[in-house]
């Protein structure tokens, strides 16, 4: 089972929309695949069509242990369950405070799914966090969304510094640009010429579009309504691109 966690310090830079359609695109190949919509915002969830509410909240899976199993949630898609959102997990880094290993927490919770699941998508709120850090030590990828102005890559600078300073495992950073808008000067001179190291950022870049603004209205993964859209041939490709990379 691999476990990709959609992450970034912001919000608003393409995180959902990641997770959700690369799950999908999972799914469609024949993976078993999860989403598990860590955000209280519950946006995977709402693009899912599933009501964000778990039973006994972040108390019961984080105080009490309950099992994710009890929770997962079929989607209208073949192969894809879900684990919604709910509003109480707002608290879950009070939650995790209280543990004795609040690091390893989410990864002790997921370890029993090994055997139902190929791949795994986390969909984070945008934080540094107790969260975070349980986030980084259960995941063995992160897909950092970046838009390409200074402000963004910036997040992502102080990302990996965190990382640095901290014991958070083995989790291999894959960032992409996100929203981009090569009309844009500055966008297309970073896209260009992508910050840090060669190997940090996957070739493929999501545009700047209204078809993915739209998935909100369609509530239902890019590629499941318009396969042949500029931004669903993206997402397509940056799967292809990941899922080659992590095998």
């Amino acid at each position: 089972m691999k476990i990709l966690a959609s992450y970034n310090i912001k919000g608003g830079v393409g995180k959902t929309a990641a997770a959700v359609n690369m799950a999908y695109l999972a799914a469609q190949q024949g993976w078993r695949t999860l989403v598990w919509d860590l955000d209280p915002q519950g946006a995977a969830s709402f693009y899912f069509r599933i009501k964000p509410k778990v039973k006994s909240g972040v108390k019961g899976l984080i105080k009490n242990n309950h099992a994710l199993s009890d929770i997962i949630k079929g989607t209208d898609f073949e192969d894809l369950d879900l684990i919604p959102a709910d509003f109480s997990y707002r608290n879950m880094d009070l939650m995790l405070d209280e543990k004795k290993n609040p690091a390893g927490h989410l990864r002790k919770l997921l370890k029993p799914l090994a055997a139902d699941y190929d791949y795994v998508f986390l969909d984070c709120p945008p934080s540094i966090s107790l969260v975070s850090e349980s986030v980084f030590n259960a995941a063995d990828v992160l897909l950092v969304p970046v838009i390409p102005t200074v402000l963004s890559v910036r997040t992502l600078e102080q990302l990996l510094k965190f990382q640095g300073k901290h014991d958070l495992g083995d989790v291999r950073v894959m960032a992409f640009f996100s929203m981009v808008d090569r009309r844009k000067n500055l966008h297309k001179t970073i896209v260009d010429n992508p910050p840090f190291n060669d190997n940090l950022f996957i070739k493929t870049e999501i545009p700047y579009a209204s078809d993915i603004e739209q998935m909100g209205i369609h509530r239902a993964p890019l590629p499941s309504y318009t396969a042949n859209s500029r931004s669903a041939q993206a997402y397509s490709a940056m799967w292809d691109e990941v899922s080659t990379a992590i095998k």
